[in-house]
């Protein structure tokens, strides 16, 4: 196991050419720490349209993207981060979040909290760390 970190390179996460320095994921002594992704389309790096459903579904075919390119998956994630401007939006983030753990068992430890802002007027952004 290398003690040495490595910037994981991806062409999935759009964030990467977006508003500030930033490594889509960092590999350090067997965890993968992936930043935090907002619902822009890795294709057009478009903000995605429509509601915190769609866009929570965005990020999450980002990160599970990001972990493929990082020689992991998403049922290895152990803890993820949310960051909703509205916690009137927690109900519809789950439902759409929960899709991507059909197996209860998989289900990371979760912290989720209302803030003021987030990059481009983004209503959510999510972060993970996972085990490879």
């Amino acid at each position: 196991m290398s003690t040495k970190k490595q910037v994981v390179e991806t062409a999935l996460c759009p964030q990467t050419l977006a508003v500030m320095p930033y490594a889509a994921a960092v590999k350090h002594n067997g965890m993968v720490y992936l930043s935090g992704n907002i619902g822009m389309d890795p294709n057009t790096r478009k903000l995605v349209e429509g509601d915190i459903k769609a866009r929570t579904r965005m990020i999450m075919s980002i990160i599970t993207n990001v972990l493929a390119d990082s020689g992991t998956d998403i049922k290895n994630i152990i803890k993820c981060s949310e960051f909703l401007t509205d916690m009137a939006d927690l109900a519809d983030m789950n439902e759409a979040y929960l899709g991507f753990f059909p197996d209860a068992k998989d289900i990371p430890a979760r912290t989720c909290v209302q803030v003021a802002g987030l990059p481009l007027g983004m209503d959510i952004e999510i972060e993970c760390f996972a085990h490879l």
